[in-house]
């Protein structure tokens, strides 16, 4: 495809986001850059989460991983039901009730200042690498696409995008990013329906003749219970999904300060269900496209790159598809990228101002001030983490992501878990090393787990051992008679 074509793709677009940025700021303080005033329509805020939640990951990588695991996803995908459930009628009423603006202010009143600030630490580096990988797998895209053809490093082109994304959310935040989300989600969801649609007519398929294609195919099986040592096997999903919804969403500040920015708890409910059910059907279609992909280049004898996650960027920059499909592909990529990342820069400035800075004690006009040196330097940091990823990266990322996901929100599950299920309280000063403790002995664990568990290989519920590591620890070190 045409590099001149895909910069003035990228230039469009983000002129279109500045447009958006421009309208929605207007009068912005802190309080609109960090919830949105609390004004934030729920339907609007549960369309828009749809592409937060699925980023330039989804796009690319869950279609490349049918390949190797089929429908499997599917099985985690329900498993977020239970989560988002949980999310809906146990957390999302606590933060509501204590009115908070950082989610892991919480932690302060129910243990103490090590636990507050050992909670907001961990999300600082849980959200840092998972934005940092998800907008790794755009960036590489972009770089061979486009950047590669006028000799630009990756470096270069990492920190020009990042910093195009802090452009457009510097001033407004969260009220920005509510309406820039749904804006992205359409063209995100847009792009994979229409690419479908477009496979289909090339394999002269109708949409029932879609559908009993993919039903027929070695790609689309769902359910594993025939190993229980498989990564596939359909307990260890179902359920390391209802966890990763609660601690990617119900524990991350990034998700969550949408869900606060509505008017009240009821509201709020209404988008988290609504959001919920909507996820089943867009990651079905995603899957969906990804069994497509495959079943074409079957068709056509097209030879595949090694790598899942390229699959796609291949055949729609490199001519196996038509030019309206590369244009879709290059549109849906950089709408479901930039729907994450720019949240999530506004959470983190969020997380650190409050938790790590204690912004709150200073004038209005320090805050902001303060606000925007965090979130410049939030841009800057994330830039690095991606470039040292694509130095290290040989794995599907979205793998990266969930595996990451085990070490870093483990802690916070565990703290949570005990926080809102028992009454006791823990010695404070112990829980930094509790926290850090966990993640260590998870990681061996995995490392070995073949040998010390008679073949057993952990997938992404290695969260639950992390989050179970965590709690047992707070158990053994809680205060006695309280």
């Amino acid at each position: 495809m045409n590099p001149v074509l895909i910069i003035s793709l990228i230039i469009g677009y983000f002129g279109l986001l500045i447009l958006v940025s421009v309208v929605t700021s207007k009068g912005a303080d802190n309080n609109s850059f960090f919830l949105a005033n609390r004004n934030s329509p729920w339907y609007i805020v549960a369309y828009g989460m749809i592409g937060a939640s699925l980023s330039g990951v989804t796009f690319i990588s869950v279609p490349g991983w049918v390949g190797s695991s089929q429908f499997s996803y599917m099985q985690m995908v329900l498993g977020y039901l239970v989560g988002y459930s949980v999310i809906a009628t146990v957390l999302m009423p606590l933060y509501y009730k204590l009115n908070l603006t950082s989610i892991y202010t919480y932690l302060n009143q129910r243990f103490g200042k090590y636990s507050y600030k050992t909670g907001a630490a961990f999300f600082l580096i849980s959200r840092t690498l998972g934005s940092a990988f998800r907008l790794y797998i755009v960036a590489i895209v972009l770089q061979l696409a486009v950047f590669d053809q006028f000799n630009i490093p990756f470096e270069a082109s990492v920190v020009v995008t990042l910093l195009l994304i802090l452009l457009y959310t510097f001033k407004g935040g969260i009220k920005t990013i509510i309406w820039t989300d749904t804006l992205q989600t359409t063209f995100m969801l847009l792009a994979v329906a229409l690419t479908i649609i477009e496979i289909g007519k090339e394999l002269s398929l109708g949409f029932t003749g879609i559908i009993d294609k993919i039903a027929a195919s070695a790609y689309s099986r769902i359910f594993f219970f025939d190993d229980w040592s498989d990564k596939r096997y359909f307990f260890k999903q179902f359920f390391a999904g209802a966890f990763i919804a609660i601690v990617m969403t119900g524990l991350d500040q990034d998700m969550m300060q949408k869900n606060l920015s509505c008017r009240n708890i009821q509201e709020a409910k209404k988008n988290m269900f609504t959001f919920s059910f909507i996820l089943i059907f867009v990651n079905l279609m995603f899957m969906a496209l990804g069994a497509l992909l495959f079943i074409y280049t079957d068709a056509l004898q097209i030879a595949r790159p090694p790598k899942g996650d390229d699959l796609y960027p291949v055949l729609a920059l490199n001519g196996y598809l038509s030019p309206f499909l590369g244009v879709l592909f290059l549109i849906g990529l950089i709408a479901a990228a930039y729907s994450s990342a720019d949240s999530a820069l506004a959470a983190l400035t969020t997380s650190f101002s409050i938790d790590i800075l204690n912004i709150e004690r200073f004038s209005e006009k320090k805050k902001i001030r303060f606000r925007k040196f965090v979130h410049a330097g939030i841009t800057l940091i994330v830039a690095l983490v991606i470039i040292v990823f694509k130095k290290i990266n040989n794995d599907s990322v979205i793998s990266s992501v969930f595996t990451v996901a085990g070490y870093t929100y483990g802690p916070l599950l565990g703290l949570y878990a005990f926080g809102l299920f028992t009454r006791w309280s823990v010695y404070d000063k112990w829980v930094p090393i509790i926290c850090m403790l966990s993640p260590v002995i998870c990681y061996f664990l995995n490392a070995y787990s073949v040998e010390l568990l008679f073949g057993y290989q952990f997938g992404f519920e290695l969260l639950i051992l992390n989050g179970i590591l965590t709690f047992t620890g707070l158990f053994v070190f809680r205060k006695q008679g309280v």
